[in-house]
C-alpha cells in the first residue's frame, strides 16, 4: 500500500465521517442567545455590553491585565508593532516559516520584515540561530539596535508560535534584551497554549490573538491586542476607535488613526465560545491522542506533540513527513483531499513570496526542510465529540 493511501486510511480511522473540513467551529452553545440580545437590543455596532465583556474575560483567561478587542487579527498586529515604535523604514524580525499576514503588518507600517530561521523544536522562530545571525549582522547604537548591512533599525521581533506550539519565548527575553529589541508576540493560533504556568501572549511588550472562522475560538472575524502594560492598552484603544476624544456629541479627534473596532455582534459570539474553551481544549488534546495511536505503526510520519515544559492547544494537528518521505508530500494531499479528508500543507515561506523575495533574510534551511515535510490533518474538536456521542 503506497504511502498516501496509508495516511488516508488512518485519518479517515480517527475521523469516521466520509468528508471532514480542516477546522470547524462548534457554534451550539449560547452563540445564538448572545446574538439574538445583541439584535433585539440595537446594539449591534463597535459599542457593546459584549465587547466590554469579551475583553475582560479574554484577558482573564490569557492572565493578562488588558485586552483590546480588533476586527481581526492582522490589524491587531498592525497596530501592536505601532505601539513598540515601529516606523516606515525599520526592519522587523519574522519567521520565514508563517502566515503571511505576520509579514503584511510589518509592511502595512512602512517597515521591511526580516526573515529568520525555524527550529524543529517548536517549528517556530530559531532563538539560537537568531543569536548566532543577530551577532553577525547587529550592532547597538544608543541602546537601540541596527542592521549593520541595511543601515536600517531593528525595530521589533515577532516570534508566531506555530499551530498553537510555543516558541522558546524565556530564551527570546533573554536574547532580546541584550540586543534591546520589543517582542510583538503574534499569537494568532495559540489561545490556550501556556509555557510552564504562563499563557503565551505575556512575554513581550504586547501580543496579537485571532479569532479567525477556524481558529479554537472564533467571533466570525476578530482578534484582540493582549498587553500587561496600561499605557499601551490605553493607546490601542485610543487608535482602534479613530482617536476619539471622549464628548457627548463632538467629534474630536486627535491624530490619524484607524477604525479597528470589534463590532458587538461578534464579541456576543467570542462570549459564548469563551464559555467552552477548556472543552474545546481537551478534545483537541484527545484527538491527539486518537492520532497518535493511529499512525503509531507509520514509521514514514511522526505526529507533531509539545515539547516538555509547554501545554500547547494543538490547534492544527501537524504530521511531519520523514526525509525520505518528503517527496511523497503532495501525492499524500491529493490522495487525502480527494478522499474528503480535508489536509493541507503548511504556508509558502514568506521569502519564496514574490513581494518579499528582496526583503533581508538569514539563511532559512530548517524553515525550508519544514515546509516540505508538514501535512496538517482534520482538527475540529467535535471530531471527539461525535465520536464520543
Amino acid at each position: 500500500m503506497q504511502l498516501a493511501d496509508i495516511v488516508t486510511e488512518r485519518i479517515q480511522r480517527v475521523t469516521q465521517a466520509p468528508k471532514v473540513a480542516l477546522h470547524e467551529p462548534r457554534l451550539d452553545g449560547n452563540e445564538l442567545a448572545y446574538v439574538r440580545d445583541c439584535v433585539e437590543s440595537g446594539w449591534v455596532s463597535s459599542v457593546g455590553s459584549y465587547v466590554d465583556r469579551f475583553e475582560r474575560e479574554l484577558a482573564a483567561f490569557v492572565g493578562a491585565a488588558h485586552a483590546v478587542v480588533v476586527s481581526n487579527g492582522t490589524s491587531g498586529l498592525h497596530l501592536a508593532l505601532q505601539l513598540v515604535g515601529v516606523k516606515p523604514g525599520d526592519e522587523v524580525l519574522v519567521p520565514a516559516l508563517s502566515f503571511v499576514a505576520t509579514a503584511n503588518a510589518v509592511s502595512h507600517c512602512g517597515a521591511h520584515p526580516h526573515f529568520v530561521d525555524s527550529t524543529a523544536a517548536t517549528l517556530g522562530l530559531c532563538v539560537e540561530s537568531l543569536s548566532s545571525y543577530l551577532g553577525d549582522i547587529a550592532e547597538l547604537r544608543d541602546g537601540q539596535c541596527f542592521n549593520r548591512n541595511s543601515g536600517r533599525r531593528l525595530a521589533a521581533v515577532v516570534p508566531m508560535h506555530t499551530f498553537g506550539h510555543p516558541v522558546d519565548m524565556p530564551a527570546l527575553q533573554e536574547l532580546a534584551a541584550r540586543w534591546s529589541l520589543p517582542i510583538v508576540e503574534d499569537a494568532a493560533e495559540s489561545l490556550g497554549s501556556w509555557i510552564g504556568e504562563r499563557h503565551t501572549g505575556n512575554f513581550g511588550h504586547c501580543a496579537m490573538l485571532s479569532f479567525n472562522g477556524n481558529k479554537i475560538v472564533t467571533t466570525g472575524g476578530g482578534g484582540a491586542i493582549v498587553t500587561n502594560d496600561p499605557t499601551l492598552a490605553k493607546r490601542a484603544k485610543h487608535l482602534t476607535t479613530t482617536a476619539k476624544l471622549p464628548h457627548a456629541w463632538a467629534f474630536q479627534h486627535d491624530e490619524v488613526a484607524y477604525n479597528y473596532r470589534m463590532p458587538n455582534l461578534n464579541a456576543a459570539l467570542g462570549c459564548a465560545q469563551l464559555e467552552r474553551i477548556d472543552g474545546f481544549l481537551e478534545a483537541k488534546r484527545e484527538l491527539t491522542q486518537r492520532y497518535l495511536a493511529a499512525f503509531a505503526d507509520v514509521p514514514e510520519v511522526e505526529l507533531f506533540v509539545e515539547r516538555p515544559g509547554t501545554r500547547a492547544n494543538y490547534w492544527l494537528q501537524t504530521l511531519i513527513l520523514s526525509p525520505q518521505a518528503a517527496a511523497q508530500r503532495d501525492q499524500i494531499l491529493a490522495a487525502t483531499n480527494g478522499a474528503g479528508q480535508m489536509t493541507r500543507p503548511v504556508w509558502e515561506l514568506l521569502t519564496r513570496l514574490p513581494m518579499y523575495r528582496d526583503c533581508a533574510s538569514m539563511p532559512t534551511p530548517v524553515a525550508a526542510d519544514l515546509a516540505a515535510r508538514i501535512v496538517n490533518l482534520p482538527s475540529s474538536p467535535q471530531l471527539v465529540t461525535d465520536l464520543a456521542a
